[in-house]
């Protein structure tokens, strides 16, 4: 974003790690401030919205990526009757209502402004198939896709545009255990039999950010080394 010339607000629940990425951004020649906050919690994405207003006048688009796995929330491979309803209500509450929340504020700033915009939210092909022992997971992100299809409809005529992206299999620290314990069987499963990169998954979003998208909205666009066409 920051290459293309976006002054950015970059969020995180950490501030300190929201920092780290500014402070490439702006040592890189870009314009950029940090912000904490926690998804979750109303309050917190109002007030990120606001700041962001604050430093630089408007929103013009927006990238909703927070999201956790589920060994974030319990134990790994669990099937669906093995799930607490904690660790369902904690998934959901980070990776849907957090997703809610942020549109919520973001297009409520976006119809004020009165210029439209555009948002990009984090699905996941787990949006768009079933992966056995990540029911929560998986609930989430169909949610995301859903969430994204109705809001574009809901707002095409405010000129606000929302898609989601859908990753497959990317290096991450949050892929980091999986991979470590069944990559071999998940890597055979995907056509270009790799990972994706963070970079890979960002040009998308980028893209579909920009005008160069300007008459895609509703849609799931997915990147994943071929995993949903096999």
């Amino acid at each position: 974003m920051a290459r293309e010339g976006a002054r950015l607000a970059v969020a995180d629940r950490a501030e300190e790690s929201a920092s780290a990425t500014v402070e490439l951004i702006n040592a890189a020649g870009g314009q950029a401030i940090a912000m904490g906050g926690d998804v979750t919690r109303e309050d917190d994405v109002a007030a990120m919205v606001a700041r962001a207003v604050a430093a630089f006048g408007q929103i013009n688009c927006a990238f909703n990526n927070a999201g956790i796995s589920g060994r974030a929330v319990g134990p790994a491979g669990q099937r669906t009757h093995e799930l607490s309803r904690t660790s369902f209500d904690a998934m959901l509450a980070v990776n849907l209502t957090g997703v809610f929340l942020c549109l919520k504020h973001e297009i409520r700033q976006m119809i004020a402004q009165g210029n439209g915009g555009a948002i990009v939210n984090t699905a996941s092909i787990a949006g768009l198939v079933g992966l056995p022992t990540s029911a929560h997971y998986v609930a989430a992100k169909h949610g995301v896709v859903g969430l994204t299809k109705t809001a574009a409809m809901e707002y095409a005529q405010d000129g606000i545009r929302v898609n989601c992206v859908n990753p497959g299999y990317v290096a991450t620290p949050m892929t980091k255990d999986t991979m470590e314990a069944r990559g071999d069987e998940i890597l055979a499963k995907v056509p270009m039999h790799r990972m994706g990169s963070p970079e890979e998954i960002a040009e998308a979003v980028v893209w579909m950010c920009s005008d160069k998208a300007s008459f895609m909205t509703g849609a799931s666009q997915v990147v994943d080394g071929g995993y949903f066409a096999a």
